[in-house]
């Protein structure tokens, strides 16, 4: 993909604008799960490096726009950026609140970082509205956007300054960490190793069947899990039980298995329904029983939860011998110990292949914690609904508005 970089540029002197996604949890006022800001903290010391003035801009949560409310401030990042970069900024990381007025950053200089407040205080943010987006371009000499969790969307701090700057002859690149994400995934999509195998889980075929019949185009092989699993097991005529599936893609699954092979478990785990309080669903599982059975064994009282060992590990067997491989979503409830068998064998798997891996989503970046196999995994993409469209092939605005 051609466009600019942070790397590329001297910025000795410069303000530099850069667009993280600091959309972290927040508990008692503290961070309470910093991957996003460990990953954005590389970008903001190489433009420290190189001698830039630098403030950083995010969202957080989804207040009221143009409304500020404390519970989604970003005060609580703005004292965590001030502890992990105490080493190399001459003062702590000030958060500025009203900063559409350019002349509120006048003060931070160069070696000093400054945090804006959440972006989604300001009125126009969503909309994409052209006098925010040039306000926000008024901040600085050059603007880096290095949020790919929100490439995907044109608002006015991502597509819309980006936009604005190059109006205003000013610079606009890709940080480190966008660069990375798109660098890695064009590798996956465009240019794959063969032969190329994805793995994808979550609850419905609905959510992902773009993405499904994207990637059928594309793959040799696809491993499907959780409740899309079980829509491909109803499709081949297994019963299923009570098992969450959508009887309405039947006809739709059976056209991406015309595409692809799609690899299926001949085993799989199940409980009683009358077990699950769905309420509390995973310490539910926790004291329910797991039962192995064949696909077409499945009662009308059970549903599948998981992957049986025996199946997992025929399916790793595809996945040692992948050259590409790509990853979004566990197979199995594996929150809950009695059903996380099947996505821990899928997740060692993707660890000891040799292929290229990139995986992306929350719940798969939470079971590569959980299994402890990130060091095997070549790339993980911090985006989510940015991952997603990605692969479908659909036009990010903020990267395309940094590609024209």
């Amino acid at each position: 993909m051609n466009f600019l970089r942070m790397s590329e540029l001297d910025l000795t002197g410069k303000t530099v604008l850069i667009r993280e996604d600091l959309n972290v949890p927040i508990k008692n006022a503290q961070v309470s799960s910093d991957a996003r800001l460990q990953a954005s903290l590389p970008t903001i010391k190489l433009a420290l490096e190189k001698g830039a003035a630098v403030l950083v801009s995010s969202h957080l949560g989804r207040p009221t726009e143009g409304q500020y409310e404390e519970a989604y401030s970003l005060a609580p990042v703005a004292a965590y950026l001030s502890e992990h970069l105490a080493g190399q900024i001459s003062a702590p990381v000030q958060l500025i609140k009203d900063y559409v007025d350019a002349e509120a950053v006048t003060t931070v200089a160069a070696g000093q970082v400054a945090l804006l407040e959440n972006v989604r205080f300001n009125k126009g943010e969503k909309a994409n509205e052209s006098d925010l987006s040039a306000r926000y371009a008024a901040l600085a000499d050059v603007f880096v956007m290095d949020a790919f969790g929100t490439a995907h969307r044109a608002q006015a701090s991502t597509e819309g300054v980006t936009t604005a700057m190059k109006q205003a002859g000013k610079t606009v690149c890709a940080g480190p960490l966008l660069a990375a994400e798109l660098d890695a995934l064009s590798q996956a999509l465009e240019t794959p190793a063969k032969p190329m195998l994805a793995i994808v889980g979550g609850s419905k075929v609905s959510t992902k069947l773009e993405v499904l019949h994207s990637l059928a185009d594309l793959c040799d092989q696809i491993i499907v899990g959780g409740g899309i699993a079980n829509t491909f097991l109803a499709a081949q005529g297994h019963p299923v039980g009570a098992s969450l599936y959508e009887a309405d893609l039947l006809d739709a699954a059976k056209q991406i298995m015309k595409k692809t092979q799609i690899l299926l478990p001949e085993f799989v785990v199940v409980a009683n329904k009358n077990d699950i309080n769905f309420d509390d669903f995973v310490e539910s599982l926790n004291q329910a029983t797991a039962t192995i059975k064949a696909v077409d064994s499945v009662q009308d009282d059970e549903m599948i939860l998981d992957i049986a060992p025996e199946s997992a590990k025929v399916l790793a067997e595809h996945i040692i011998n992948a050259k590409t491989i790509l990853w979004n979503g566990p197979v199995g409830v594996f929150e809950s110990e009695n059903f996380a068998g099947g996505t821990e064998i899928i997740s060692a798997a993707v660890r000891d292949s040799a292929g290229f891996s990139i995986a992306g989503g929350g719940d798969t970046l939470a079971a590569i914690h959980k299994f402890a196999v990130a060091d095997g995994v070549s790339y993980m993409s911090t985006g989510g609904g940015a991952f997603l469209e990605f692969v479908e092939g659909k036009e990010l605005p903020a990267v395309a508005a940094l590609q024209k």
